[in-house]
């Protein structure tokens, strides 16, 4: 399936960091188009843990998605591939040097993504 790239307008700003506008222009966009893929990989993987995720509260939950990024390499790589693999070549030139700062951000905006969809999680 051949899915376009959203365009999110009113996030770059004069002024901002150029890591910053490369969050802006290139991973949320590519992150909000994974949407489902991200969802149903992350549901996936509480299948295969054997992780009973309706059973936690509300708080715990969201504590168990950030350990999970925080833990397990495996998961947080492929996870990282998901969203890496749709870079351009360009976009992979400038991902390179700076990839620590890049991958922690992309980290950080899909925790906060999968803990806004737990009810899509849930469903």
């Amino acid at each position: 399936m051949n899915k376009e790239r959203p365009v999110l307008s009113g996030l770059v700003n004069k002024g901002t960091s150029e890591t910053e506008e490369f969050q802006n222009k290139t991973l949320r966009p590519v992150i909000k188009m994974q949407h489902q893929l991200l969802i149903s990989s992350f549901k996936n993987y509480l299948l295969k843990r054997k992780i009973d995720f309706p059973a936690l509260s509300e708080q715990k939950r969201r504590g168990r998605v950030a350990a999970i990024f925080k833990t397990d390499n495996n998961y947080k790589n492929f996870t990282l591939g998901l969203i890496i693999a749709h870079f351009s070549m360009e976009e992979f030139e400038f991902y390179k040097p700076v990839s620590s700062e890049i991958n922690r951000r992309i980290l950080q905006i899909i925790t906060k993504r999968i803990q806004d969809s737990f009810q899509e999680i849930l469903s």
